[in-house]
């Protein structure tokens, strides 16, 4: 369904009940004028002088047979009639008839008195209302209208009441109780119709019906520019998410649609972030695997060989040499750190990582990474040693990742050195309320130039690349995304001794 349709639904659906809530209330203002002007009516009548009388006389005749006048043409009473004109003297012989009467006229008995005038405001228009006269029983002979009696135990002395059912066909029955003690008119009936502009609220439907229709016209006219707009911002809109986002929405003037189109080229330029972002990362992964089985294949090669080897001597009845022991359990130990880096890199990489928060006694976690990694440097013959101060340290922080991440610090300053070489791993506090932590080695340390870039994914050093050609390089990411997760702060910097020393420091937990 088109807006435009949906508004002309709306405008009909608001319109018509609001017309027809308008035209009740209008319906009940009318009856209500029309019950009030009639009851006016009939009361000044009841009061006029001699009514009581020639009711009295004639209950079935009176107000019902004789000529009804038209009250409200009757003039206003601030204007006097105009003086009757008299016809001008008819020329030529006299017209033959009957003599004329002698002696005085004869009055006419059963000619009526005038009718009183109408109430104020509603003179102008004819109205013939009937009286019908009934005694206290609400009985009255025809032509008057059978009533129910027990409508006269509504009515206390000198009270109305509308009769039920009289309002159909737009007629007005009211029934009056007299002030006349009992007799054939104690009740009176009055009945009349109610006038379509006596009491209106909203003219009649041929005055507004087609000024309505106009102004529901207008009304879809004027929104047409509007509904053009918006079909061509919907248009713009699917221009850019066809082409991945590429082409921008136009913004147009500052109102309600422009801000539209605005929030719409906000949501298309970060959507777009978003999906170069998601290339970008879907592109590193690919490279990651490649790289990443193409380095595990190269050490599961080697150790493959080197266990043939074993076999073979183990065949011959050879003893099995040392040398190559500590070959294949260098590499065994090199793809089992590999798989440790994906698993948490895996997991740094997910959307919103998990951490799990918790008190670290830094100096224990000292000891599980020197216990860890000790029998990999005595295979690489690199003397691994630590300190750490009298009183523990603590921080807060995920145990497993903070342990990953030292640990990578303190396999790379093992792996990257040279045989009889030294690293070691220092903790200690200082009087702000910091910890910090040391990994400093004599390697062949790194250039200027690449120190840098030791952060990002999958770069390493010159110097390392002779040490493990297959590295990934993932041990310093990783350690750089845990610092940063948890505030801490992590520097790479050449060492006193000629190598790379790499501090981590953080806000200490208090004991």
């Amino acid at each position: 369904m088109t807006l435009r349709t949906r508004i002309a639904l709306t405008t009909l659906a608001v319109s018509l009940p609001l017309v027809a809530a308008l035209a009740a209330i209008d319906s009940v203002s009318r009856r209500r004028a029309a019950e009030g002007a009639l009851t006016d009516l009939a009361l000044a009548r009841l009061e006029a002088a001699g009514e009581r009388q020639r009711c009295e006389a004639d209950p079935a005749a009176w107000g019902s047979h004789r000529p009804r006048p038209r009250v409200f043409e009757e003039p206003s009473p601030e204007e006097p009639p105009p003086p009757r004109e008299e016809p001008p003297p008819r020329e030529g012989p006299p017209r033959e008839g009957p003599p004329p009467r002698e002696g005085p006229p004869r009055p006419r008995e059963d000619r009526p008195p005038p009718p009183p005038p109408p109430p104020p405001g509603l003179a102008g228009r004819p109205r013939r209302p009937l009286f019908f006269a009934y005694d206290g029983q609400l009985h009255a002979e025809a032509p008057a209208p059978p009533l129910d009696p027990s409508l006269r135990n509504g009515l206390a002395s000198w009270g109305t009441v509308t009769v039920p059912g009289s309002r159909a066909h737009g007629e007005i029955a009211i029934l009056i109780r007299t002030s006349w003690d009992g007799g054939p008119c104690a009740f009176v009936l009055t009945r009349g119709a109610s006038e379509p502009w006596l009491g209106a609220i909203i003219p009649p439907l041929r005055d507004w019906l087609l000024p309505g229709l106009i102004i529901l016209l207008a009304q879809m006219i004027a929104i047409a520019p509007t509904l053009r707009r918006l079909t061509r911002l919907t248009a713009a809109v699917e221009r850019s998410a066809a082409s991945g986002y590429r082409s921008e929405v136009p913004v147009g003037a500052g109102d309600e649609i422009g801000t539209l189109a605005a929030a719409f080229a906000t949501a298309a330029r970060e959507a777009r972030t978003q999906l170069d972002e998601k290339d970008r990362r879907e592109q590193a992964l690919r490279d990651f695997l490649a790289n990443a089985t193409h380095d595990v294949m190269i050490p599961l090669t080697v150790l493959q060989g080197h266990l043939a080897k074993a076999q073979d001597q183990v065949a011959a009845g050879e003893p099995v040499g040392r040398s190559l022991l500590a070959e294949a359990q260098g590499e065994a130990h090199y793809m089992g750190g590999l798989m440790h880096d994906l698993a948490t890199r895996a997991r740094l990489d997910s959307a919103e990582p998990r951490l799990q928060f918790e008190r670290v006694e830094l100096d224990t976690l000292v000891a599980r990474v020197m216990g860890r990694h000790r029998p990999i440097a005595r295979e690489l013959e690199v003397e691994l040693e630590s300190a750490t101060p009298a009183e523990p340290v603590a921080a807060l922080a995920d145990l497993t990742l903070l342990e990953q991440a030292v640990s990578n610090l303190v396999y790379n300053a093992i792996c990257h050195n040279r045989p009889e070489g030294h690293a070691a791993l220092i903790l200690d506090d200082d009087d702000a309320g910091r910890f910090r932590l040391r990994v400093i080695d004599d390697g062949p340390g790194i250039p200027e130039a690449d120190l840098a870039r030791l952060a990002a994914r999958g770069f390493r050093g010159d110097e390392a690349r002779t040490r493990a050609p297959g590295g990934q390089g993932l041990g310093l990411d990783i350690a750089h995304r845990v610092a940063s997760l948890h505030g801490f702060s992590l520097v790479l910097r050449r060492s006193e001794y000629g190598g790379l020393e790499a501090e981590l420091t953080g806000k200490e937990l208090a004991g």
